[in-house]
């Protein structure tokens, strides 16, 4: 096979290695070493252009046109360098459901992501659980093109009595010969494995993708299995893509973030991260066990997370030594280099610029998807934002719940549940957090494109109904509840969000009234488990306008995600599934609007906080909260700027 240079191309502002400094690896490596790049990326959802669509404007936050700049320079930097991708490619922006629900995917068509992966060379990559979001077929069509390996271990069409006896989706693992150039200048060969790991609740996720079709396994103990062949075929260096995220220390059955147990195989030199969208060495692993943010070690070994849409470059530095003829890692160090920072202003400043190379890959996509966003579906007569949807009743969140209802009355008519009280669950998709201070919905009152339909559904899920009872319907809400950190009555200032709870778990149901009380503890914790089992947040809980019968049916409609377990929501853990449409969650937006004409956003006030007098709480939100706060039905003040962007607004309890 060739050498790992052969993927040498450099571009103007990076061309002439003379003018960039060599690592200190590559400077100092004697005869019988050699200095080696790891590069990562991960988490792209299909962002190659630095654009947002969903605002239709460019960012310099986002693309893999720009991450390539950084790749570029890397290679220059030093002669040896692989370049691999951690999952998650195919679904996340408009572009990604042009082809796969307007366009089309056959063999013959490239997918424009694997189109400019193909251009950057790739040596290698792994699934994310978002390349199941289409369906297997739109997957395979994909892949099909790509002029690099990717792997998977841990997700099987059929399985055997052991990992390594399954016939796997895609290769469980693959092993690259290629060639080191060492201090001396002289070449040597090394044999470099590659083995990947999805999320195992892939099988909850995309239930109705990949049930009966496939099979997921446990990451930890399938990597025990497979890992033992690598380095029995003569592997030198193993790398795992790992798109599982950094949690707990200690290996639990199917876990979702298995990163630092996964670490411990005997036999992994170098695991590569992802799916949680931040960003490792540095502060958003600070107190977590198992990792050393500052060594960029991960249970020991060198790690590195790339953020997500490009947004960082993933660097494993690795000071390899060699024996006879084999290969070991002498010396590591770890980064994850940005795109973009900001000043001191907290405006964002670009880094590097776009490759021409990678946008010209995808530009008529690119326009195609610019068509597709832009085409009006129908009117709003006031705004759409998401600015206060973690504090209060919000409109991006009841248009969402409104179009639901109205899809699922329609499909119960004429069935046995014709005339069962129909809710609807709905939650805030973009509401800032860690994808920054400008991750609103915001939409003029006026005509609504797709653009602003995406930007209000992120997520192509598949809608979905669930029965359950009262009582359930007020344990959802109770684990909903969660979002908010415990407050005591008669102190002021106290923060209100609990900044690790997800603005996507934090749903509101339409068709009932009720209150929280926030003096309470929550009765569930951050991943769903019970925590206070005698907590009752949720008070004044009815339903057409008495108490509810915690023995009442009701129908809830919501997504695939959540009625098939995703959250770990009481009442939805997929049993309790009675409908399962085939359109997404996002259609049923548009057709309610066509349906329409003009939709009226106004949020219904259908819940609120349990008042506390001489109390205030403090929230961070998007500074186009601004333009909305006169029209809270809340007592709000700004308090001022905060980190990366936000401001602090005070709510009087």
């Amino acid at each position: 096979m060739s050498p790992l240079s052969r993927r040498g191309f450099l571009s103007g502002t990076a061309a002439g290695a003379a003018l960039i400094a060599l690592h200190p690896y590559a400077a100092r490596a004697a005869a019988n070493q050699a200095h080696l790049r790891i590069m990562e990326t991960t988490d792209l959802h299909v962002h190659v252009w630095p654009y947002d669509y969903y605002a239709d404007k460019p960012v310099d936050t986002v693309g893999l046109a720009r991450t390539a700049a950084l790749i570029e320079q890397v290679r220059a930097e030093a002669g040896n360098s692989i370049l691999l991708d951690n999952g998650d490619f195919l679904q996340g922006n408009p572009m990604g459901d042009f082809i796969a629900y307007e366009r089309g995917m056959t063999e013959r068509l490239m997918h424009p992501i694997v189109s400019a992966m193909n251009v950057l060379g790739y040596d290698g990559g792994t699934l994310g659980n978002h390349e199941f979001n289409y369906g297997l077929q739109f997957l395979d069509d994909c892949i099909f093109g790509a002029e690099f390996p990717i792997v998977c271990a841990n997700v099987a069409t059929k399985e055997g009595a052991t990992p390594t006896e399954d016939e796997t989706l895609v290769k469980p693992y693959v092993i690259l010969d290629r060639e080191l150039t060492d201090g001396a200048g002289a070449k040597h060969p090394i044999r470099i494995g590659l083995i990947g790991f999805v999320p195992p609740q892939i099988m909850q996720w995309d239930r109705n993708h990949l049930e009966g079709k496939v099979t997921a396994r446990d990451i930890v103990p399938t990597a025990e299995a497979w890992v033992p062949k690598l380095r029995a075929e003569g592997c030198d260096l193993v790398i795992a893509l790992c798109h599982s995220g950094i949690a707990g220390a200690t290996a639990e059955p199917m876990m979702e973030n298995a990163a630092v147990p996964l670490a411990t195989v005997d036999g992994i030199d170098v695991i590569l991260t992802g799916h949680q969208h931040l960003v490792f060495p540095g502060e958003d692993f600070a107190d977590t066990e198992g990792v050393d943010r500052e060594k960029g070690t991960i249970s020991g070994k060198p790690g590195v997370m790339a953020g997500f849409w490009g947004s960082h470059m993933g660097l494993v530095d690795l000071l390899l030594e060699r024996s006879g003829d084999r290969w070991t890692v002498v010396s590591h160090t770890s980064e994850a280099r940005p795109i973009y920072e900001r000043d001191a202003d907290k405006k964002v400043v670009p880094l590097v610029a776009s490759v021409a190379r990678i946008e010209e890959a995808v530009q008529p996509e690119h326009e195609a998807t610019l068509d597709y966003v832009r085409r009006p579906v129908g009117k709003t007569s006031a705004p759409l934002y998401s600015y206060f949807a973690q504090v209060a009743d919000d409109p991006s969140v009841q248009i969402v719940s409104q179009a639901q209802e109205w899809y699922i009355r329609q499909m119960m008519q004429g069935t046995q549940w014709q005339g069962l009280a129909i809710l609807s669950a709905a939650a805030p998709f973009k509401a800032g957090g860690r994808s920054g201070a400008d991750y609103y919905t915001d939409v003029s009152a006026g005509d609504v494109a797709i653009k602003n339909v995406a930007d209000l559904y992120l997520y192509p899920n598949t809608i979905r109904a669930v029965k359950i009872t009262g009582a359930e319907v007020k344990d959802w809400l109770e684990r909903s509840a969660g979002m908010f950190n415990q407050i005591t009555p008669g102190k002021a200032d106290q923060p209100l969000l609990d900044t690790d709870f997800p603005s996507y778990n934090f749903d509101v149901i339409d068709g009932v009234t009720y209150r929280i009380d926030l003096s309470q503890p929550s009765k569930f914790g951050p991943k769903g488990e019970a925590l206070n089992p005698e907590a009752s947040r949720i008070v004044d809980l009815a339903f057409d306008g008495k108490p509810i019968d915690p023995a009442a049916q009701f129908i809830v409609a919501t997504n695939n995600y959540r009625a098939g377990g995703g959250g770990s929501f009481p009442g939805a853990d997929g049993t309790t599934i009675m409908f399962e449409g085939p359109d997404t969650n996002r259609d049923v937006v548009v057709r309610f609007i066509v349906d329409q004409g003009t939709i009226n956003p106004s949020a219904d006030g259908n819940w609120g906080f349990v008042p506390m007098p001489a109390t205030s709480v403090t929230f961070e939100t998007g500074p186009g909260a601004d333009r909305y706060v006169a029209e809270q039905k809340l007592v709000l003040e700004k308090v001022g700027d905060a980190e990366g962007g936000f401001v602090t607004y005070r709510l009087m309890l």
